[in-house]
């Protein structure tokens, strides 16, 4: 997982040309855009979304095998668990459709981040994540997660 500023995109241009357009997508937008899904190349699409941050919600969490996850709230702020799949049980196995394996950490060892105020977070396969926390008490966030495909 790649945790940082969207000020700091330039560190990432030789990372993937994909991700970084989406990193200048992310950069480029302000908090008025209007929910929906954004095609930023044919490989590339932005999805803007809002809902409530949850108090206690289960911590499941979910990888993706060809798809590569840039998460990064344009209002409010979200807490990210995080913890690598190899340490992970699979509670549903891999839907090719959703490209999206379920995993439950048992032994609860695991980090967060917190993201919004142009912090982004970038997931690969290997980073199971459990988005939609929230960080004190519950929120309304508008939240846009690009998604830049593998294949």
């Amino acid at each position: 997982m790649i945790i940082d500023n969207l000020n700091n995109i330039n560190l990432y241009r030789g990372l993937s040309d994909d991700i970084f357009l989406g990193l200048k997508f992310l950069n480029q937008v302000n908090s008025n855009i209007e929910l929906g899904i954004y095609n930023i190349n044919n490989r590339t699409k932005a999805i803007v979304e809002t809902y409530d941050t949850l108090l206690n919600k289960e911590q499941e969490f979910e990888s993706h095998k060809y798809v590569v996850d840039i998460q990064c709230p344009v209002i409010g702020i979200e807490r990210v668990f995080w913890s690598p799949i190899t340490n992970m049980k699979i509670k549903k196995s891999y839907d090719e459709l959703c490209d999206k394996t379920i995993f439950v950490n048992s032994d609860k060892n695991f980090s967060y981040v917190d993201i919004g105020n142009r912090v982004f977070a970038i997931m690969f396969e290997n980073d199971g994540h459990s988005p939609q926390h929230c960080v004190a008490t519950p929120q309304i966030i508008k939240k846009i997660t690009v998604k830049v495909s593998l294949k």
